[in-house]
C-alpha cells in the first residue's frame, strides 16, 4: 500500500487529503472508497486507519480533512458547516473520477462518527456513489439537539442557540468571542458532562491513543445555527437501490442514529453489530476494527 498526499477543489476551497493505493497490481482501474471522519477529527486518525486498512483489502482510498479544519482551507477556522462537509465527499468522489487508478463507476463512501451522517446525505444526493456505510454513524445535528444517546434535554440546545446568536452580535461589535469548546479538558470533566461515553472521547481525542496536533478542539459559533437547520437522514430515501451497510457497536450510546437511518433507508440494507464494541471502540481498538473492516470489505467488495 503507497500513502499519497493529494489536494483537490471543493466549492473554491483546497482540502488536503491522504490517498491509499494497493501494491498489488491491479491489471486495471480498482474500485474506491471515499472516507469521512468524526466530527472535530482528521484525516490522521480514525479515518485514515480504516482508508489504508481497505487499501491492504485492495481498494484505493481516499481520506481528507473537511473543509475549515486540518490542513484544509477555509476560515474560520473551526467551523462545522454540515453542507459543506456534504459538499466536500461529493468533491472527493469527483477527484477520484480523475485518477488513473480508479475506475470511475465502482466509487462508495465509508463515514464515521459524524462523518458517517454526513456520508449518508451525500451518498443519498450523489448517484455516483454505488454504495454507502458507516461505522458508528452519528448525525452532528441529531448529536447536538438530542445529545449523544438521544435523551438530552432540548434546553441544552436551545441555550446553545441563544450563546450563538450573542456570539454574531458581540463579532459584530468586533469583540473577542471565545469559541465551543468540543472536549474538556480532564477526563473528569468529560465523565460528568457525558459519563462513560465522554470519558472514552477525551480518551481518544486528549490521550496519545489518538490525539492529533491538528484536531479541531473547538468549533466557531456559527457552527451551531448551521447544525441547527440540518437533517442528514432527511435524503435517506433517495438511496433507491444502491446499498447501505451501518456498523455499531452493542454498547455504543450513540447506536439510536445508526437504527433510525436503517429504518428510513429503503432500498437493499444492513446494520451490523459489532459485540462489545463501543461507539469510540470502533476508532481504533483491533479486536473492533479488524471485524468491522473485514465486514466493510466484503461488502465494498459485492456492491463495487
Amino acid at each position: 500500500m503507497t500513502k499519497t498526499s493529494v489536494s483537490f477543489d471543493s466549492v473554491g476551497l483546497t482540502l488536503a487529503g491522504d490517498l491509499y493505493i494497493p501494491d498489488a497490481p491491479a491489471g486495471g482501474p480498482l474500485p474506491a472508497i471515499v472516507v469521512g471522519h468524526p466530527g472535530g477529527g482528521v484525516k490522521e486518525q480514525t479515518a485514515g486507519l480504516y482508508a489504508r486498512k481497505l487499501s491492504e483489502k485492495g481498494f484505493v482510498t481516499l481520506a481528507f480533512d473537511a473543509a475549515y479544519q486540518g490542513e484544509s482551507g477555509g476560515e474560520p477556522r473551526g467551523l462545522e458547516d454540515p453542507a459543506h462537509r456534504v459538499e466536500d465527499l461529493k468533491a472527493a468522489v469527483s477527484f477520484l473520477t480523475g485518477r488513473p487508478e480508479v475506475e470511475a463507476d465502482r466509487i462508495g463512501e465509508l463515514g464515521i462518527c459524524a462523518g458517517g451522517g454526513y456520508a449518508l446525505a451525500a451518498a443519498a444526493s450523489d448517484p455516483r456513489v454505488q454504495a454507502v456505510a458507516t461505522v458508528s454513524a452519528a448525525d452532528l445535528a441529531r448529536h447536538f439537539k438530542h445529545g449523544g444517546d438521544g435523551t438530552q434535554d432540548p434546553a441544552v440546545f436551545r441555550q446553545l442557540l441563544d450563546a450563538a446568536s450573542r456570539a454574531r452580535t458581540s463579532e459584530a461589535r468586533g469583540e473577542t468571542v471565545t469559541p465551543l469548546h468540543l472536549i474538556p479538558d480532564t477526563e473528569a470533566e468529560a465523565r460528568a458532562h457525558g459519563g462513560e461515553y465522554g470519558a472514552e472521547g477525551w480518551e481518544y481525542y486528549r490521550t496519545a491513543r489518538g490525539h492529533h496536533p491538528r484536531q479541531a478542539d473547538f468549533f466557531v459559533w456559527p457552527s451551531i445555527d448551521k447544525l441547527a437547520i440540518f437533517d442528514a437522514f432527511t435524503a435517506l430515501p433517495l438511496l433507491a437501490d444502491r446499498p447501505a451497510l451501518l456498523l455499531a457497536g452493542t454498547r455504543a450510546v450513540t447506536a439510536w442514529m445508526s437504527i433510525e437511518a436503517y429504518r428510513m433507508i429503503q432500498g437493499p440494507k444492513e446494520l451490523h453489530w459489532i459485540d462489545g464494541a463501543s461507539h469510540t471502540d470502533l476508532y481504533d481498538k483491533p479486536r473492533y476494527v479488524d471485524p468491522a473492516v473485514a465486514r466493510l470489505a466484503g461488502f465494498f467488495g459485492t456492491h463495487l
